[in-house]
């Protein structure tokens, strides 16, 4: 085993906090194989935090090596009611180490004090005392259908699970990764996003201390082609799930296909249609409009980027979502003030203020804001709104990820639903209208794994979360997230058949 790695100490908001920095692998922070670090930057203040082992293919090998003997070992097999037992004592270990959870996940994340207290840490609980609740519910079958026999069926962990997960919700994304994992008696492997490790690294903290074996959940801090390519590779990994972009998530499928053929989910990019009928309360929808794209600077993968509005109430709705989007304030993450903080780093910052440049030079009006904002050194944009754009454009096509949204009119039903699905993604969509014959009916049409209707950008853990077409395969949340760690085996008990010959077996 590797030499320890000694936690370090950062000063966030005045308090001092003592974050890992090893790779966590069999219980233990340790240091990478390779000797490598990298540092880890506040994205509100564009400074290091500080420096954190940076895992390769190696150390990749050791934690599935440490997660394949837990497996083994007894963890698969272990009691549902101990397993669930240990999730709310991690839940309760969030619980009572609330503030510092918070300040790490501002600080590694860039967001808002309002937004991290108020959905990412109630979430992250909530799943997992959801998913402790399902522990001892993974129910089989029992089947009266076969003469002779007595048949049923098992739901059993895959193995050892590979999990990749984003930097737009480093914690929140760990517990969706985890939880249902966990609950079903699978053993992890973790590759967090090397933009915001710190999250997973304190949550492995209180896994320890929550009392989970050795090997159960291991962290492999580092970058893609290194680590992330070596899970997917991996020929003693069972399955693979990845939450990113699409582009690398055709990749971890190839890789996938082309080792063990190991089981895979994606839950992948978006560009999703926000619809607004003139038959809709205009605040109410002006309200869950800049949710729609506001929340987190825009960087979520189900943000309503492209809203289409009725022609008959286009002016009403725009100066109405103009004014909202203009008071917006951007600053602080500590203020309880603050409705946006900053882009994740400099290389996203780039890339948004790249699309509004874009947007400009295709011939679509700069309606507010497309600056960046002077913060504290942070990557910090003005929330965004384009007008006068046509459906070829760059800003209406691409997935921008960042507080940037396109408003078009439209006419009739058949024509927005054409517009709104006139997109290689499917990961959400909403409607907004007070006739619920139409709400049905849009929705119906609509070719997207979550459909919202007089809201945005509202999920739960109960209710399953997952794209159609480009944005993905499988579910996550939901009792339909157990599916993607669970196999079925049919069991046959001879009961009476007699001795077999060729015409007993039926294939």
């Amino acid at each position: 085993m590797a030499a320890s790695a000694p936690p370090k100490s950062v000063v966030i908001n005045a308090k001092e906090i003592s974050i890992p920095t090893g790779l966590f692998i069999n219980n233990e922070f340790v240091k990478a194989l390779g000797g490598k670090t990298f540092e880890v930057e506040n994205p509100a203040t564009g400074k290091v935090l500080l420096s954190i082992e940076e895992g390769q293919a190696e150390d990749v090998d050791l934690a599935v090596k440490a997660a394949r003997k837990a497996f083994d070992g007894g963890w698969a097999d272990s009691d549902p009611a101990w397993r669930a037992s240990l999730l709310h004592r991690l839940a309760d270990l969030m619980e009572k180490n609330r503030d510092e959870m918070l300040a790490v996940e501002m600080v590694d994340s860039g967001k808002p004090l309002n937004q991290a207290s108020t959905v990412d840490l109630p979430a992250s609980i909530g799943t997992l005392r959801y998913y402790a609740s399902w522990a001892d519910k993974v129910y089989g079958r029992t089947a009266a259908t076969v003469p002779g026999t007595f048949t049923y069926t098992v739901r059993e962990p895959i193995g050892v699970c590979g999990q990749i997960i984003p930097w737009n919700f480093p914690l929140m994304m760990f517990v969706w990764k985890i939880a249902p994992a966990l609950a079903t008696g699978n053993t992890i492997v973790m590759k967090s996003a090397e933009s915001t490790p710190l999250s997973a690294l304190k949550m492995c903290e209180l896994i320890r201390e929550a009392g989970f074996p050795a090997g159960t959940v291991n962290l492999v801090s580092g970058f893609g082609p290194t680590v992330g390519a070596a899970i997917a590779n991996h020929m003693d990994i069972d399955k693979v799930a990845f939450t990113g972009s699409t582009a690398t998530g055709r990749v971890i499928l190839k890789a996938a296909a082309s080792s063990n053929l190991k089981k895979v989910t994606l839950e992948l990019g978006g560009k999703s249609p926000n619809i607004v009928f003139p038959d809709a309360d205009l605040q109410k929808a002006v309200d869950w409009s800049v949710l729609g794209i506001d929340f987190h600077a825009g960087q979520v993968c189900h943000a309503g980027t492209r809203i289409y509005v009725h022609e008959d109430i286009y002016d009403a709705f725009l100066a109405a979502f103009t004014k909202k989007m203009a008071s917006i304030k951007v600053g602080s993450i500590f203020s309880s003030e603050t409705d946006q903080g900053p882009q994740i780093n400099r290389s996203q910052y780039d890339k948004i203020l790249g699309y509004i440049d874009i947007g400009k030079k295709e011939g679509a009006t700069l309606h507010l804001g497309g600056n960046p904002v002077s913060k504290d050194g942070g990557y910090f944009i003005e929330p965004t709104i384009f007008t006068d754009v046509t459906p070829e454009m760059k800003i209406v096509k691409e997935e921008i990820f960042g507080p940037v949204v396109v408003i078009a009119k439209f006419k009739s039903e058949d024509e927005v639903i054409v517009a709104a699905n006139d997109t290689s993604y499917g990961l959400a969509a909403g409607v907004h209208t007070n006739d619920y014959q139409r709400a049905l009916r849009i929705t119906k049409k609509l070719r997207a794994g979550t459909t919202w209707v007089n809201m945005f950008n509202f999920l739960h853990w109960s209710m399953p979360f997952g794209g159609y077409k480009e944005s993905g395969i499988g579910r996550e949340l939901g009792g339909e997230a157990l599916d993607n760690y669970t196999q079925v085996k049919s069991v046959f008990f001879n009961m009476g058949i007699p001795t077999p010959t060729h015409t007993s077996f039926v294939a």
